[in-house]
């Protein structure tokens, strides 16, 4: 019997029958040869389909099976770079495994993105979104890597939590048995318990912001891999995040050169926009180039969407925004001992108008530190003690950060909106499928 593969492995099989075990992508008729394109997950395969060549009764199915039927191929595999994916399979035998009594509702033509939101199940199923999830993939398991590279240890942080992390207004609350409880916003707070245990730590997880937000940037639920460092200061904390990003570009596109081709996606600019040392300015210094690019912006206000657009366009690279006035960041970041008014913190800027990828700072390291800032915040002791106790006992400086996934896959994508970056988008208005 002809030995099972998966389209991605036609390389190692040129000039031998195998079974392929997918789905009819498209069809078209060119006199009497017959051209499938076939996905199985792992790439797009055109069979083709001859009289001479191909049994009879699979030559006949050929032209009514619709697409998305279901079905196993089996044939020759010979390379043909006209192809996509540049192999091609001539066609002996096709067995359905299930034909869909009706249309498929999304057809190769042009589809209104509400209607396909509505259809994400099935969505997901088209090449482009076929090349973006895997993508995503791809970015998962760079993150991994590196992590692990670097010696770090991988941890778990709850989804259920007791306390804020990023401001009371966009928790999602909930009823824990008869006590109020959130999804979480963010693991940092555990994970500076836990490397305070394992030194340096990181998990990629789900975090959950109730923000009333429509923009190309933003989803109710999302994934952020973020990490701990004990004895990490500022400076180290910013240096292992330019390695990280220049990690993930550099495996995406060692690892999936067949969906940024898919995708469109300028490998070259990419290339160049991680390779050389990342840009840094001060929150100040980001303020003046802001306002000179003609978006107004006050000292004091955050960065959105039109403000680190600028700071894109100027850098042409992933730039730093570094010490931000304290008052409009959170009670946990430690403040620079030169200037107590700003903190030891960095946001990092995406090149190509794709915004903040990652927030990060350097933690307020003693008791006394972190009481008085609770006060300043107006946040009471008690949701906290635990997060004050590692103060108590052996604290030493460390740093975190959080970096956006889907974020971080829009950017890698080339896409301009990040509900294409998950399977199944959380949005204002979206909680279906």
């Amino acid at each position: 019997m002809p030995q099972v593969v998966y389209i991605e492995e036609l390389p190692r099989h040129v000039g031998e029958e195998v079974t392929i075990r997918g789905w009819l992508f498209n069809k078209r008729s060119s006199g009497k040869i017959r051209f499938l394109i076939v996905r199985d997950g792992t790439g797009f395969l055109q069979c083709v389909a001859t009289a001479k060549d191909t049994e009879a009764e699979s030559f006949e199915l050929c032209e009514r099976l619709p697409q998305e039927a279901s079905l196993v191929v089996t044939g020759t595999v010979r390379a043909d770079s006209r192809a996509p994916g540049g192999y091609e399979l001539l066609l002996k035998e096709l067995t359905p495994v299930q034909i869909p009594k009706e249309q498929f509702p999304i057809t190769l033509k042009e589809h209104g993105v509400g209607f396909l939101m509505d259809h994400r199940h099935l969505w997901i199923r088209m090449r482009r979104q076929f090349a973006i999830l895997r993508v995503r993939d791809a970015v998962l398991w760079a993150i991994r890597e590196f992590f692990k590279g670097e010696g770090f240890v991988a941890t778990e942080c709850p989804i259920i939590v007791g306390t804020q992390v990023e401001g009371t207004t966009t928790l999602f609350p909930l009823d824990y048995f008869g006590e109020p409880a959130y999804l979480s916003q963010s693991g940092q707070l555990y994970l500076e318990a836990t490397c305070m245990a394992l030194g340096k730590v990181y998990w990629i997880g789900p975090a959950f912001r109730a923000e009333k937000s429509k923009t190309r940037r933003h989803l109710t639920e999302f994934w952020m891999a973020e990490a701990e460092m004990a004895y990490f200061e500022h400076e180290d904390n910013l240096a292992l995040q330019e390695r990280l990003v220049r990690y993930i570009v550099e495996y995406v596109i060692s690892e999936r050169k067949r969906e940024l081709e898919i995708l469109e996606r300028d490998v070259e600019l990419l290339r160049r926009e991680v390779e050389g040392p990342f840009a840094r300015v001060t929150y100040a210094e980001a303020v003046e180039i802001v306002n000179s690019h003609g978006v107004p912006m006050e000292h004091g206000d955050d960065f959105g969407a039109p403000a680190e657009d600028a700071l894109s366009h100027h850098f042409g690279r992933p730039v730093f925004v570094e010490r931000f006035p304290a008052r409009i960041k959170p009670f946990y970041m430690k403040r620079a001992p030169d200037d107590p008014s700003v903190v030891l913190c960095a946001d990092l800027i995406a090149p190509e108008g794709y915004g903040e990828i990652i927030g990060g700072s350097q933690r307020v390291d003693t008791e006394e530190e972190l009481l008085r800032q609770l006060e300043e915040y107006e946040l009471p002791r008690e949701p906290y003690q635990w997060y004050i106790d590692l103060r108590r006992w052996g604290s030493v400086p460390h740093s975190g950060f959080g970096l956006g996934v889907e974020r971080t896959i829009a950017w890698i994508c080339g896409i301009r909106h990040i509900r294409e970056a998950i399977p199944f988008p959380r949005m204002l208005d979206r909680l279906y499928p």
